[in-house]
């Protein structure tokens, strides 16, 4: 949504908070699929995920630039590497792994409490 070209948003916007969502999105992912897993492994998963994806689009092999041009192959690889995007997904997980921590489990302790 914040790459929609009828919109106008800021350059700023435009450029990283697709991204920063994203990583953030990934990150509760990581939270789902390992519910029992310490706090820092959604974190860790997170990173390394997001990592590999950017540090992919370094390779450039036919077969896999033909992926990336299907809908679905373009949103999940990406085109281009940038090391802005790893800035973005750093701050996208760490944002969700702050929230997780300071303000959702204390809420579900609280709860449980009652």
């Amino acid at each position: 949504m914040s790459r929609v070209s009828s919109l106008e948003l800021p350059p700023f916007v435009e450029l990283y908070v697709g991204d920063f969502l994203w990583a953030m999105m990934v990150y509760w992912a990581m939270c789902l699929v390992g519910l029992r897993w310490a706090f820092y492994a959604p974190v860790l998963a997170a990173l390394v995920f997001a990592y590999g994806i950017e540090f992919s689009q370094l390779y450039q092999a036919d077969w896999i630039n033909d992926l990336r041009h299907t809908r679905l192959g373009g949103l999940v690889l990406g085109f281009g590497f940038k090391w802005t995007d790893i800035l973005a997904y750093t701050l996208g997980i760490s944002l969700g792994a702050f929230l997780n921590r300071h303000v959702l489990i204390p809420a579900l302790q609280r709860k449980s409490r009652s």
